[in-house]
């Protein structure tokens, strides 16, 4: 068991992702912020999003530029669609037109049943994980086929895009849906070169699931179904995306990465 990151790389002449500008959502924290650090280690520079928590994104710039790339940290509500154009729009100027975007940004389910489960909520997590992804892809097309094409999209889901969990129908009809629509758009942009894959994690150590892997009895519940008995690292999934948006994946489209330490493969396991 290794919950330590290899060393990042420096800023040089050379790396996989030498003056690609990169949109992370959500990055203020957890994979996102893993991620921020690790593009920018290989030569991006990163727009930093968050919905509230102001001071983890700057955190995530500093680590950015640590690597000597430029971060710029704009609050955005996935959401709201006119928010989304309007980062995009302001991009341009002030440091070009992105190269790769991942939708990061998501909010899981309340735990409720069906029946018990308001509209309001339902909304909630249908904007966030799946209207906020289609936004956001929508205005980066946008802008790459204004710049010629070519560019990643990753697209993070969940194992839920493909494991049925009760009391959590919303969250994964979101990340079933976002599986689908990645799916569809690598077909629709293959014309213009532009790559669309999706990561689905397990169980991985985040703010989010703070309370299920430091919770020690949570541990004892939920480390056997997993076979590698613990859960990831955010550093973990930046390398499967670092991958995803480097040049080494130029042929990788339509695809759905799992990373779960065997979660799913375990799934219905001594039925």
């Amino acid at each position: 068991m290794s919950d330590t990151p290899p060393p990042h790389g420096t800023a040089s002449a050379g790396l996989k992702l030498q003056d690609r500008i990169a949109v992370i959502t959500g990055s203020d924290s957890g994979m996102g912020q893993a991620m921020a650090e690790a593009f920018a280690g290989q030569g991006a520079d990163i727009v930093v999003t968050f919905h509230t928590d102001q001071q983890g994104a700057e955190e995530t710039a500093r680590l950015v530029a640590a690597a000597g790339r430029r971060a710029i940290v704009r609050q955005l509500d996935v959401r709201d669609e006119r928010a989304v154009a309007r980062l995009f729009d302001e991009l341009g100027p002030e440091l070009g037109t992105p190269h790769i975007l991942v939708n990061n940004a998501g909010v899981g389910s309340s735990g409720m049943t069906v029946a018990e489960t308001p509209t309001e909520e339902f909304d909630k997590v249908i904007k966030t994980d799946l209207y906020g992804p289609f936004f956001c892809c929508r205005e980066f097309i946008r802008h790459r086929e204004a710049a010629g094409g070519g560019g990643k999209i990753i697209n993070i889901t969940s194992v839920h895009e493909a494991i049925p969990s009760a009391q959590n129908a919303a969250y994964g009809a979101a990340k079933g849906g976002l599986l689908t629509f990645t799916r569809s758009l690598a077909l629709e942009l293959a014309p213009l070169k532009i790559n669309v894959n999706a990561i689905a994690p397990g169980l991985i150590r985040t703010p989010m699931t703070m309370k299920r892997t430091e919770d020690p009895e949570k541990r004892i519940e939920e480390m056997p179904h997993i076979p590698w008995h613990r859960p990831g690292e955010p550093w973990e999934v930046a390398r499967l995306a670092l991958y995803l948006a480097s040049p080494d994946a130029d042929y990788v489209t339509g695809q759905s990465f799992t990373i779960d330490g065997g979660l799913e493969m375990n799934w219905g396991q001594g039925a």
